[in-house]
């Protein structure tokens, strides 16, 4: 019984992420989608339900009311600092409008009753924060039943379960420097919205409609031939899409330190997002390019073939299949 119950309490903390940004959207299901006037002046703060392209549906904390928001070519996109820094392109805040973000838009009322964005401002709050810390306790979670696994099935290569062990124990270490530090990850600007990646790509109304991995050289976020040719033809694939989402992580192999590996991740995630700036996509069609590190590895890091898999970028075009426009 013991191993179906740790199963059952993986699930509901895999779901609990989906199940947050899923109650909202049923909320909003209820409320009515304000008609703003041409013209008219308007200010809305609240949480991102859903995004399309484009736009984005957010509820308004003051009138309960659902507002769609336009993002153009010439909305200022402003991120507060605060006192931690995190290491990530300013020019890229854009990219942070992701499902479940709070944020405060002002603009223009246009003609189809929309918002026209003329500036955005956002805080990390505290909703990715949970995502982040809840993920953290998953990867905890799951290498530690790898090492118990090892364990009782007693297998003859005993050096697997020490390192499986030892996995645990980073892994639970890490969760615990997560959890002193949630007011620093939160501070960490776009990088703690960057978690909710994942989450929304596994959101049913999203779909996954094209996938590429792109491989870099040791040490290196540069792109070579291949990587460029792969994202050309991923770019056009994109733009044949309406109300398409670019997704975007990069991996290390763990041959540096932890900030190190997270930074090179970062770089790399980056060099691919200004490829596609370069392709002529706007960079409010890409979800936060993010570094994940040295973290979810498809091969092993012992071994030369293992980590030059590692050193990818994963690339998604996802299109959000709930709202059915584009723009």
């Amino acid at each position: 019984m013991k191993p179906k119950i740790r199963k059952w309490k993986r699930n509901v903390l895999l779901c609990a992420g989906s199940a947050l940004l899923l109650a909202a959207l049923a909320f909003a299901a209820a409320r009515e989608t304000r008609q703003l006037a041409a013209g008219e002046k308007a200010t809305v703060t609240g949480a991102i339900l859903s995004r399309d392209g484009d736009l984005i549906w957010v509820l308004d904390k003051k009138s309960s009311e659902i507002v769609v928001v336009d993002i153009n070519d010439n909305t200022k996109i402003e991120r507060k600092q605060q006192r931690v820094v995190f290491f990530r392109h300013t020019d890229m805040d854009v990219t942070a409008m992701v499902p479940g973000l709070t944020i405060q838009a002002e603009g223009l009322g246009n003609s189809k009753g929309q918002l026209d964005a003329a500036k955005i401002v956002f805080t990390p709050d505290s909703f990715a924060v949970e995502i982040a810390q809840e993920q953290q306790v998953v990867a905890n979670k799951e290498a530690a039943q790898k090492a118990q696994s090892a364990a009782d099935l007693g297998l003859s290569a005993a050096s697997l379960a020490r390192a499986s062990a030892a996995q645990a124990q980073d892994s639970a270490d890490q969760a615990s420097l997560h959890a002193q530090a949630a007011d620093d990850l939160a501070n960490e600007g776009a990088a703690a919205a960057a978690m909710l990646n994942r989450l929304v790509s596994d959101l049913d109304d999203y779909r996954n409609e094209f996938e590429v991995d792109v491989f870099f050289p040791k040490g290196s976020a540069d792109l070579d031939e291949t990587a460029i040719r792969d994202l050309a033809n991923l770019a056009d694939i994109a733009k044949s899409l309406n109300g398409y989402m670019i997704e975007i992580a990069g991996y290390s192999s763990n041959t540096l330190n932890t900030q190190a590996d997270r930074k090179l991740s970062e770089e790399r995630a980056a060099a691919v997002a200004r490829y596609f700036r370069q392709k002529n996509i706007p960079l409010r069609r890409i979800l936060v390019p993010v570094g994940f590190g040295s973290t979810q590895p498809v091969a092993s890091n012992h071994d030369p073939q293992g980590r030059e898999l590692n050193r990818r970028v994963d690339i998604k075009v996802l299109v959000n299949k709930r709202q059915g426009q584009g723009s």
